[in-house]
């Protein structure tokens, strides 16, 4: 089955949670094809399951403890978010090379617009010569993925100001805005995103006819 896209605009991060649970359920029980989620999310913080609560700056800040990867980030408007639901129980089980997939996926998006970005080794997520561009942080739960990816596209990067961005102290952050003169808009993103997902996902990780599905530990 091809993946759906599904672009759903803005969406508040309550409901893209829950968005994610249902349709990461039917994947894995064979009811619903491999999904990807893009969205913008009204301003909101969130934390991984393992993040440390000191990386947040600011005491009076609501922010979402979730089972994901990674440490304390930010999203908002102008922010492109994508939220995977793939099953690797189909391509390979090996949750390093979907790491490695989603990083040379935001890679391959931003070459795309002129905008040249680099991986960091044991860093997660995608750097320009100004700063991190993109972020990445995953779960898993019956070998579907959960989470994903941000990119920063236009938005207000005063956002991060009031947390250590990835557990980062003094992070540099910055956007595809100010990283070329002739940035796209967030619909070009998901547009071109839309548009090379699939290929991109079954050329790096091609699935399996007959998959077994064992379960995954601790997921």
């Amino acid at each position: 089955m091809a993946v759906r896209i599904i672009a759903c605009g803005r969406l508040a991060y309550d409901r893209a949670l829950a968005l994610q649970d249902q349709r990461a359920a039917a994947i894995a029980a064979g009811r619903a094809e491999e999904t990807l989620l893009v969205v913008e999310h009204p301003p909101v913080y969130t934390i991984g399951r393992g993040g440390d609560p000191t990386n947040i700056l600011d005491p009076r800040l609501r922010v979402h403890r979730v089972h994901r990867g990674g440490d304390v980030t930010w999203h908002g408007p102008g922010q492109v978010v994508g939220y995977p639901l793939i099953d690797l129980g189909r391509r390979g089980r090996d949750l390093h090379r979907w790491l490695r997939f989603l990083e040379e996926l935001l890679l391959g998006l931003l070459a795309d617009f002129g905008i040249k970005a680099y991986c960091r080794p044991g860093e997660p997520g995608v750097w320009t010569a100004g700063g991190k561009i993109g972020f990445i942080g995953v779960g898993v739960r019956r070998w579907v993925t959960l989470h994903g990816f941000s990119l920063n596209v236009c938005p207000d990067l005063r956002g991060f100001a009031a947390i250590n961005p990835c557990g980062r102290a003094g992070c540099p952050v910055t956007s595809m805005a100010e990283a070329s003169a002739a940035a796209p808009s967030p619909r070009e993103v998901v547009r071109r995103l839309s548009e090379v997902f699939g290929a991109f996902l079954d050329r790096r990780l091609p699935a399996a006819a007959n998959p077994a599905r064992p379960p995954v530990p601790g997921a």
